[in-house]
């Protein structure tokens, strides 16, 4: 029983999905084409999020550390 609504609810949000996009009026090959462009950039979204995110919070963390009283010592802190 769960499953068939949580299915309807699905099938509702891609019905919505196709009023607001207009891409109900589209031909089957249009729909590919549409569909394979929105997939191919939320993926590469998708993807920048996972490459660049990690690196950009790892700098945001340095940061927030420096100011809360627990600097990083780089190498050249420690030879000189």
């Amino acid at each position: 029983m769960d499953v068939k609504r949580a299915w309807r609810s699905l099938y509702w949000l891609f019905c919505q999905f196709e009023l607001i996009t207009c891409s109900y009026l589209m031909e089957p090959w249009e729909k590919v084409l549409f569909y394979s462009f929105n997939l191919a950039v939320l993926g590469l979204l998708f993807y920048t999020a996972y490459a660049c995110l990690a690196a950009q919070l790892g700098s945001v963390f340095q940061l927030l550390g420096s100011f809360l009283g627990n600097p990083r010592h780089n190498a050249l802190a420690v030879v000189k």
